[in-house]
């Protein structure tokens, strides 16, 4: 059964622009699977063919009961460039599939465009919240955006427009490729087209108008960037959290007490493909949470509205745990820990007596470490500058052995 399953790009140019062994693969498939438009690309002949279904889980169901048969699926370009070969990858084991690619949207745009791809950044908007783009944006950053539909451009224009980029070249390219390629160049601020055809790709060329919001680059938001109610994360033991935490690609982090989640929205800022779930008591502080999360380009950050350790039930299991409140809630420390997946990491902060007490306890019985943050700022006084001190933080980080 190796090698039974095979995915195969194409482009908008159809099959003629395969190469000899891809064209011999789909026309020796006794199964084809693909969406409406690349089936309607390969000519009637004895294979059996399958149209992608809602959940796609239902289609990898179909597939998996094609498994021993000669099975094509039929992928957009590179088919593990944000399409269909990571959900098919998930879906059956590495020996089952082989893949033969064509050039990705994004290899296409960057060959127009003479840009090279250690200077730009790929992201998609495909099923995926528009404010998802003001996590990459800086200024002098290249962007190659996948849209979800033609309206898209339009939209990214207005959004770059409104946090200070509409100074941004926007070059939007559809069906390239193709006999039906077009090309439309235009200012985020002065954008004209309110659609284009579906399949396109945005190149985007980051210009700030004066002094903007920063999004994207050294970690460490300034603490004007969240809206807050006082339960704020301070910038500086901000960046000695997120750092304890050690972000690391496909980790999960629980923000316990998360307050405003500031810590879950830098996490995800620093680890772009890492997931995290802020859990919070009060239903106004969900709400303030959600708001940063989209404001500050991390809308995936998923909030969850309870009491801890209560509310930790049914989540799945993290890779990293941030406490930012109520250690001295019985055993919510201990279900954190419980919790956490073997090799992760568990940063706790407290700033009361009673929560230095229980972070005390766990060090000398988990052998983590113990930090005191102490932050001065200097501040006004009268025509002089005197330092300001903050509250003192003291910080529990440990990792779960294996």
């Amino acid at each position: 059964m190796s090698g039974w399953l095979t995915i195969v790009g194409l482009g908008e140019d159809g099959p003629d622009a395969l190469a000899p062994a891809a064209l011999a693969l789909i026309e020796q498939a006794e199964v084809l699977v693909g969406g409406a438009r690349h089936l309607a690309m390969i000519p009637d002949g004895a294979a059996r063919r399958l149209t992608w279904r809602s959940p796609l889980a239902d289609t990898m169901a179909d597939i998996r009961a094609e498994s021993g048969r000669r099975v094509v699926v039929l992928a957009t370009g590179d088919p593990f460039c944000f399409g269909i070969g990571t959900a098919l990858r998930r879906a059956f084991p590495e020996e089952e599939i082989a893949a033969i690619p064509a050039p990705s949207a994004f290899s296409l745009a960057r060959a127009r465009l003479g840009w090279s791809a250690e200077e730009t950044l790929g992201v998609t908007l495909h099923g995926r919240p528009l404010e998802t783009i003001r996590a990459y944006l800086a200024p002098g950053q290249r962007l190659l955006v996948l849209s979800h539909d033609g309206a898209t451009p339009a939209a990214v224009a207005a959004e770059l427009t409104a946090v200070g980029y509409g100074a941004s070249l926007l070059t939007v390219y559809a069906h390239m490729g193709g006999p039906d390629e077009t090309c439309v160049s235009e200012r985020a601020a002065t954008w004209r087209e309110e659609r284009v055809p579906n399949l396109n790709t945005i190149a985007v060329e980051c210009r700030a108008e004066g002094r903007v919001k920063r999004f994207r680059g050294a970690p460490g938001l300034p603490d004007r960037a969240f809206e807050h109610d006082g339960q704020l994360t301070k910038r500086e033991v901000r960046l000695q959290t997120v750092s304890a935490l050690d972000p690391r690609p496909g980790a999960l982090l629980w923000d316990v007490g998360a307050g405003a989640g500031s810590v879950a929205i830098e996490w995800l800022l620093a680890e772009r493909t890492s997931g995290a779930i802020a859990v919070e008591r009060e239903a106004e502080r969900c709400a303030r949470i959600a708001r940063n999360a989209s404001a500050l380009g991390v809308p995936r950050l998923e909030v969850q509205q309870g009491a801890a350790p209560e509310a930790l039930a049914l989540l799945p299991a993290p890779d990293a745990v941030f406490i930012g409140g109520g250690l001295a809630l019985p055993g919510l420390i201990e279900t954190c820990w419980a919790q956490l997946a073997p090799g992760g990491t568990l940063v706790a902060n407290a700033v009361t007596v009673a929560g230095e007490a229980v972070l005390a306890d766990w060090c000398a019985h988990h052998a983590g470490t113990l930090t005191r943050l102490a932050i001065s700022r200097a501040r006004p006084v009268g025509r002089h500058l005197a330092w300001r001190p903050l509250m003192p933080v003291t910080q529990l980080a440990l990792v779960k052995s294996r």
